[in-house]
């Protein structure tokens, strides 16, 4: 037994009885929502997907999702911790016709297993049981290779989403005038290379974002949820407008949008449940990905820019979690005892 696997072992027996903290209750409830819906979404892209090379890639990430479910499953069993629900055969419509071309596949999962690596590292930052280690380290694996598969694909496929590229410096430089970061003059400087890889995910996440809110407010079964698609895509295409421009006023190019791989089908793939909650997903990852931007924006006004993106991104997320709510279409996160609830329950309280 080599001294890793020693020490390993020492690890897990002394933490045979330790119990799941919070964190890694709230991380591994999420993560199991995310993959199971995830192995819906992909179960129908296998269903009509065309090309060889997209559907082995495909069957890779179905996969890995299945496995996540299924760990997650042996793991809230270990624990005689009730298993979630999430989604799966009842939220997928068979024989449904394709809903995006090929090439989205490809684009869908590869930023989805991006977005997947930074929340796994946050989960596993907070992990502390040896399991749980063990298993969101192994997901940042898993989505790593998940998305170099994908970006590779995309190449040979003649699709780039990589961010642009600029000059090498000749020699550093320091920052010498306030100006730099001035909402009035400050504007005038370049983006720095910062700033352009935030611009470039914000932009290509709002792609991916619009795409999906547009093809689910074709097959949405109510109009009040095919309303809200509409706004989600809307507020997308603001997004996507304003971060654009700071490219192309830079002489830089911008992402191009993915609303022509959306077919003109109006039969659902999916149930109304899935489609809100990836929606409620997409939301929750952009309130995110704009609050890292923000802490990367050097310049004033880029500051002011995606602060103004963040209210209209946070009513959007509560207006579709209420949505959920009076469908009855939302499960309730493991929750702390109501301490002041139980005082006044308890039998000494009792007359």
């Amino acid at each position: 037994m080599d001294r890793n696997t020693f020490v390993e072992a020492q690890i897990t027996e002394h933490q045979q009885n330790k119990k799941l903290t919070a964190s890694e209750l709230a991380d591994l409830f999420a993560n199991f929502q995310g993959d199971s819906m995830f192995s819906c979404v992909f179960e129908h892209f296998l269903q009509v997907v065309e090309d060889d090379e997209v559907k082995d890639y495909v069957e890779f990430a179905l996969a890995l999702s299945k496995r996540h479910v299924k760990q997650i499953s042996d793991i809230f069993a270990m624990e005689k911790i009730p298993i979630p629900v999430g989604y799966g055969e009842q939220d997928v419509r068979k024989d449904a016709p394709r809903l995006f071309s090929d090439m989205f596949m490809i684009f869908y999962t590869t930023q989805m297993a991006s977005i997947s690596m930074t929340i796994y590292s946050g989960a596993y930052g907070n992990a502390s049981r040896q399991d749980i280690m063990n298993y969101f380290r192994n997901n940042i694996n898993d989505s790593a290779e998940t998305y170099e598969r994908g970006i590779h694909l995309l190449l040979s496929k003649g699709m780039d989403i990589n961010s642009p590229t600029i000059p090498y410096a000749k020699k550093v430089d320091f920052v010498e005038e306030k100006s730099f970061i001035s909402i009035f003059t400050g504007r005038d400087r370049p983006l720095t290379a910062p700033e352009i890889k935030q611009i470039h995910f914000l932009i290509n996440t709002n792609v991916l974002g619009k795409s999906l809110m547009l093809g689910f407010s074709q097959v949405a079964s109510s109009e009040k949820i095919r309303k809200y698609f509409q706004e989600g895509a809307k507020l997308a295409g603001k997004q996507i407008t304003g971060l654009s421009v700071q490219l192309t006023n830079q002489d830089l190019p911008s992402p191009k949008l993915m609303d022509a791989h959306i077919t003109d089908s109006t039969s659902s793939p999916f149930s109304d449940k899935l489609m809100m909650y990836h929606g409620s997903l997409a939301g929750s990852i952009a309130l995110t990905n704009l609050g890292t931007a923000l802490g990367q924006m050097m310049r004033h006004d880029l500051a002011a820019l995606i602060m103004g993106f963040i209210p209209a991104a946070g009513k959007y997320n509560n207006d579709g979690l209420n949505m959920m709510i009076e469908h009855g279409w939302v499960e309730e996160p493991f929750t702390a005892p109501d301490r002041k609830k139980l005082s006044e329950s308890s039998p000494g309280n009792q007359t």
